[in-house]
This record gives structure tokens, C-alpha cells and sequence, in this order.
């Protein structure tokens, strides 16, 4: 891959790093501050807290996971592996990274990742 291609992928992995980030703190802090209220909270008041927690959490796990993601596809880029699939070895095409920069593996792999 071109060195001018790793350093636009590696700018974008960075920028997605710092919104995932920052993303996942607030939804920390406004999960915080959901299970910590619950003066004067009526039955149906805490019912809906407790909903909006559970999503919240479900979506910080999925931030996070995504995060763990742009994570390693910044080691591969340090480690010179980025852009090969991780099951095949073959080169990931170039679309395919520019639609989902921390992809591991080619098309053809991940579908089977999938079944």
C-alpha cells in the first residue's frame, strides 16, 4: 500500500478513535447520572430509566468494540500489516478500506467470519 494511503487511513482511524472516545465518556456520564436519580422517581419514571440504561450500555459496548477495532488497525499500520485480510493474507481492496477502515479481513473472508 502507498505511503499516502496509510497516512489518510491512519488520519481517519484517529479521528474515528477520538470521537469513539469521546463518545463513550458521555454516554458513561449520562448513564452515571441516569442510575444515580432517582429522587421523587414514579414506577413508570424508573421503568423508562432503566430502559434508556440498557441501551446506553448496549451502546457503549458497541463503541467500545468498535474502538478495540480502530485500536488494532492502527497497530497493524505501526506493524506494517495493515490492509492485509487476517485470515487469507491477501490485500483487502482498497474500497473495501476506505468504506470501513478497520476492516481485518477481505470480503470473501468476513462472510465466512459471519456464518
Amino acid at each position: 500500500m502507498k505511503k499516502k494511503h496509510l497516512e489518510t487511513f491512519e488520519t481517519t482511524l484517529l479521528a474515528m478513535k477520538s470521537e469513539l472516545e469521546s463518545s463513550i465518556a458521555r454516554l458513561l456520564e449520562e448513564n452515571d447520572a441516569v442510575t444515580t436519580t432517582d429522587d421523587g422517581v414514579d414506577m413508570q419514571d424508573e421503568v423508562a430509566l432503566e430502559n434508556e440504561s440498557r441501551n446506553e450500555t448496549a451502546l457503549i459496548q458497541q463503541q467500545r468494540h468498535e474502538l478495540d477495532e480502530v485500536n488494532h488497525a492502527l497497530a497493524k499500520i505501526k506493524n506494517g500489516t495493515y490492509g492485509v485480510c487476517e485470515a487469507s493474507g491477501d490485500k483487502i481492496p482498497l474500497e473495501r478500506l476506505q468504506a470501513i477502515p478497520h476492516a481485518r479481513y477481505c470480503i470473501e473472508e468476513q462472510r465466512e467470519a459471519e456464518l
